[in-house]
């Protein structure tokens, strides 16, 4: 491929998904990944109605189904005393929104895009390590480490959290949380004694940490995740989240996380960071893309869904404005910058407010506890804006859900009043649980 219609920086599942959605419109894409092999590393992720709406329109839905899990529901506990907080069904969830809730190994799901994209001639180079961008007339240049540029019509910043395109047109920051994860997928044989649940996703929420199960590879295996606030990052030592603070976090939390913390990978852990959203994705002929756009904290289990949903509306508005003459892009660049940034602005701000939810103490964490058990099981108020079909136009844009205000509930869960906002970082409000992977 000499002349590439779009150029996608990045090779991890929000690049090869976007890689594929383009090709599937018939344009010619290359992927530039920096790793000498393409690869995922991690263990479970969780794709919630929204994305599978689009993997089954993409063809790929049942090939997810076969290798992954559909549990049946997703279960809040409360961490310390293992009391039952809060539930969805998720085959009922299915039946509400039309499309399954699946559970699957990362590298599984990024198997598959890999693949998609090999069938369909997405043209996929390694070892291309991006370090700047230039702007042409109606492209787009990336500068490789080895000095070669590579120009196309559309440049796709896919390169995620550290993403070079936006050092170069941002500049900000990342964000701390201060908060590490652990994860471990092992043989389901090796938990079964553990009283674990092999049809649900369940999370503990304590104090400071929670703790999330659930089987992978149609239930051949099982995941496990612990996260928890580390004393060394809010002093600002170097190394912080080690398995010595890991111990520590989970000191006082019930037997069923207890049985589960030593099946924990303790040589490798995630520090947690985001970004502050972004108004601006679209510079000139670059737009960045997942990751790079939108990291958020793992709270919504919206990450990676977020990047496929990117793909999915850019290569639908290419359908919308392509003619034999070639792509409209800067009408399918203003498209895309008019509906992603506010919905995964939403997503972003909103994982930041249920990990704080997540981790409350004392009387706070009694209020929310009364709140999530006067629940309805069946009450999709607080996913509807998320889980429906993904806005291809601002005005698609469903309403944020009506928070609850912790300071309002009753020891039964009842309210003094509602009140009408976007969650913001620091506001307690109580949404349904969605265990994050």
């Amino acid at each position: 491929m000499s002349n590439p219609d779009v150029i996608v920086v990045g090779g991890g599942i929000g690049g090869l998904s976007t890689a594929f959605a383009l090709r599937r419109q018939g344009l010619a894409v290359r992927v530039l990944e920096s790793a000498a092999e393409f690869g995922e590393v991690g263990a479970g992720l969780q794709i919630a109605p929204n994305c599978t709406r689009i993997l089954h329109e993409y063809g790929l839905l049942d090939q997810v189904v076969k290798r992954g899990v559909a549990p049946a529901d997703m279960i809040m506990f409360d961490a310390v005393d293992s009391s039952e907080l809060t539930r969805l069904d998720l085959r009922d969830l299915e039946r509400t929104y039309g499309f399954p809730y699946i559970v699957i190994h990362r590298s599984d799901l990024h198997g598959l895009f890999l693949d998609a994209c090999r069938r369909t001639g997405v043209e996929l180079l390694n070892d291309q390590q991006a370090v700047g961008y230039e702007q042409g007339t109606g492209s787009a240049s990336v500068r490789l480490a080895d000095g070669r540029v590579e120009t196309a019509p559309l440049v796709i910043a896919a390169d995620g959290l550290h993403s070079v395109a936006r050092r170069q047109y941002v500049g900000d920051p990342t964000v701390s949380s201060s908060y590490v994860a652990y994860r471990g997928a092992v043989p389901i044989e090796q938990v079964r004694a553990n009283q674990v649940d092999e049809d649900a996703v369940a999370v503990y929420v304590g104090p400071g940490c929670h703790f999330v199960q659930y089987p992978l590879r149609g239930g051949e295996m099982f995941n496990q995740v612990a996260v928890f606030e580390s004393p060394k990052a809010l002093a600002g030592v170097e190394g912080w989240g080690s398995p010595d603070e890991l111990d520590a976090a989970f000191e006082g939390t019930c037997e069923q996380v207890q049985l589960g913390l030593p099946m924990l990978w303790r040589d490798r852990w995630w520090q947690m960071y985001d970004r502050d959203p972004i108004d601006q994705w679209v510079y000139g002929r670059v737009a960045l893309l997942g990751d790079a756009a939108h990291p958020p904290l793992q709270y919504m289990a919206q990450g990676a869904i977020m990047a496929i949903e990117d793909g999915w509306v850019l290569a639908s508005h290419v359908a919308r404005n392509q003619t034999a003459g070639g792509v409209d892009w800067a009408s399918v660049l203003a498209a895309y910058q008019a509906v992603r940034p506010e919905h995964c602005r939403r997503v972003v701000l909103t994982a930041r407010v249920w990990g704080e939810l997540w981790h409350l103490d004392g009387v706070r964490r009694e209020q929310r506890n009364a709140i999530l058990r006067s629940r309805d099981t069946h009450d999709y108020t607080f996913t509807d804006w998320v889980y429906g079909p993904t806005a291809l136009f601002p005005e698609d844009e469903p309403e944020m859900y009506r928070a609850i205000p912790l300071a309002g509930a009753g020891q039964d869960g009842s309210t003094t009043h509602d009140s009408r906002s976007h969650p913001t970082p620091g506001h307690e409000k109580t949404p349904t649980p969605q265990p994050a992977g």
